[in-house]
This record gives structure tokens, C-alpha cells and sequence, in this order.
């Protein structure tokens, strides 16, 4: 989403984390959304966020784009 800054979500944080360091998931489901930095101080103007998303298999799953008014 060309933003140096990426934040990433303790949530997903947490999931890749959630078997150890030896037993990492093979595949994650993941939404990148690009908010505005509210930092006045920041250089960036957006920051890229990736959260976790649930899902229960991961056949027949396609990328999909979402216009967000956040």
C-alpha cells in the first residue's frame, strides 16, 4: 500500500504466535487497511494496519477489495 509505517494488530499477533516458534500457521487470513496518522509529529501521512480475520477454511477464498468510510 506503499506506507513505510505497518502496524500490526495484537490479535494477529498473537495467532501466528499461538502453537510457538516452532509450529508456525502455514496460512493467515489477513485485511490491510490504510488509516490516516493522527501523530502531528509523524513524517507519514497514512499508516498501513493488518488485522486478523477468522475464517474456517480457506478453500475458494479469492482477494477481495473493500471501500471502507472509516
Amino acid at each position: 500500500m506503499k506506507t513505510p509505517d505497518v502496524r500490526i494488530d495484537t490479535k494477529l499477533n498473537k495467532q501466528v504466535w499461538a502453537r510457538g516458534i516452532r509450529n508456525v500457521p502455514v496460512r493467515i487470513r489477513v485485511r490491510l487497511s490504510r488509516k490516516r496518522n493522527e501523530d502531528e509529529d509523524s513524517t507519514n501521512k497514512f499508516y498501513t494496519l493488518v488485522t486478523f480475520v477468522p475464517v474456517a477454511s480457506f478453500k475458494g477464498l479469492e482477494t477481495v477489495t473493500v471501500d471502507s468510510e472509516e
